[in-house]
């Protein structure tokens, strides 16, 4: 079996260290931005349905879980990212024996973090739904969704480690699967839940967990193919190096998912003093936005396991060229994506809520977000390429900076400098800030890359 297996890997290793790289990253993106948009879709799935209940305290809950949704995702994300990385490289440098090692340890730790969450969460249900911003009316519903979406914990967590070990290991196709499948199924189960069944807000709930063990199936079936590393619990490493490189390699993603968790709080709280209209243009902006940064994200997504392999491979050429197309197509893609934003901002605000107030304050923050759009793809390519090389530092500040250290203290300084306005140009502002602080970090990174091959 293992000599089967390392043939398969080794023609895997010709693809990822032959092909022409932008050929690749294309091949390899494709299926991540299908993922990417199918999980923004299954996003708005249950906010969507549950408002159809006409209960403004069900959607509240729905808002209110979300964040530990956020949370649940962030941890996956941490192994998944952490284990990931150091897999791409190990694979690039041949050692399928470390990468095997990895993989269950990220798999395993992962699944361990997703049961504590489980168990915490259940026994501290009721502080924990208040801790998360849940009011007194809002509490009944909030408990009944807040009780089933932890008992899927353990394979919301694991499943988002075995999406990204698939996709550095350069299986995107097998993730997207997975991941798609998963979604599909839950936009399916939502209507049927909650209404047919009469199970209410639990019925989304029961919704999601389903649709995410179902992916969790089909992810773990997706492993023992196509020369993927197969995960068994007698390669779990209780070594400290294996959990300092998981954590080298997943920092910048919990920072990023923890922190944006945290400027949603403070954007709504700088919101709020302008009324609901204002919490309500603000939330559909950042779903619009998410919407469409989301494709980029696969598309940067697809260069990562090239990025990996090549850098374990010696072969940093590929690293520079396939960085290079990558800001070069996704920021024409962004001005595209932006020009016609700022053209037709307030259609699509109305398209989720046709209230003229909030039209108004939709559009003007859609557009300043729009002008500063196409700074994105110099931000999350090099936040990725850090993060792929074991960068650490210089990734976790990227990752943090667009939706942290800038925006939650520019948040509170223009509303009270500018008002309203001020919310609205936040981001804008943010993005620009970022992008002066990434543009020296990345040319560091790439001059390192150019001594490394000297030298090589």
């Amino acid at each position: 079996m293992d000599g089967h297996m390392d043939e398969k890997q080794e023609q895997k290793f010709h693809q990822m260290t032959e092909t022409p790289v932008s050929h690749l990253i294309c091949q390899l993106a494709l299926p991540c931005i299908i993922s990417m948009l199918v999980t923004s879709f299954y996003n708005m799935a249950d906010t969507f349905f549950v408002g159809m209940l006409k209960s403004n305290s069900a959607t509240g809950a729905v808002g209110v879980v979300f964040s530990l949704m956020a949370i649940i995702q962030a941890v996956g994300f941490f192994f998944g990212h952490g284990s990931g990385n150091f897999i791409s490289r190990e694979l690039g440098k041949q050692h399928y024996e470390e990468a095997g090692n990895m993989a269950a340890t990220g798999f395993f730790a992962a699944l361990a973090a997703g049961t504590l969450i489980c168990l915490v969460g259940q026994i501290f249900l009721e502080p924990l739904a208040m801790l998360l911003g849940s009011t007194a009316t809002i509490l009944p519903y909030t408990k009944a969704y807040l009780q089933v979406i932890l008992l899927g914990a353990p394979w919301m967590t694991s499943s988002l480690v075995l999406n990204n070990q698939l996709r550095y290991q350069g299986s995107a196709s097998y993730a997207m699967v997975g991941i798609a499948s998963g979604a599909v199924l839950n936009i399916v189960l939502d209507p049927l839940l909650i209404f047919t069944f009469r199970l209410g807000v639990a019925g989304a709930a029961w919704a999601t967990i389903v649709s995410q063990f179902v992916s969790f199936c089909l992810l773990l079936a997706g492993c023992a193919k196509g020369g993927n590393l197969h995960l068994h619990i007698s390669r779990v490493q209780f070594k400290l190096p294996y959990y300092v490189q998981i954590v080298r390699g997943g920092l910048p993603s919990l920072a990023r998912q923890g922190l944006a968790s945290v400027a949603t709080i403070c954007l709504n709280r700088a919101a709020g003093p302008y009324g609901d209209a204002a919490i309500a243009a603000m939330g559909v902006v950042q779903r619009i936005m998410m919407f469409g940064g989301s494709a980029m994200i696969g598309f940067g997504q697809g260069f990562q396991p090239v990025c990996g392999f090549n850098y374990g491979a010696k072969l940093y050429h590929r690293v520079k060229e396939g960085f290079w197309f990558c800001v070069k197509a996704s920021t024409l893609f962004l001005l595209a994506m932006s020009s016609l934003g700022f053209l037709f901002a307030p259609e699509l605000i109305t398209l989720f809520r046709d209230d003229p107030e909030v039209v108004l304050i939709g559009a003007s923050a859609l557009r300043f977000q729009c002008v500063t759009l196409c700074l994105s793809g110099w931000i999350v390519m090099s936040n990725m390429m850090l993060q792929t090389i074991g960068k650490t530092a210089g990734a976790t500040f990227l990752a943090m900076s667009r939706q942290g250290i800038f925006f939650i203290p520019l948040v509170y300084l223009l509303s009270r400098a500018v008002g309203l306005l001020g919310v609205e140009m936040t981001q804008a502002v943010s993005d620009l800030l970022t992008l002066l602080c990434a543009i020296p970090i990345q040319l560091r990174a790439l001059r390192e890359l150019d001594t490394l091959e000297s030298r090589g």
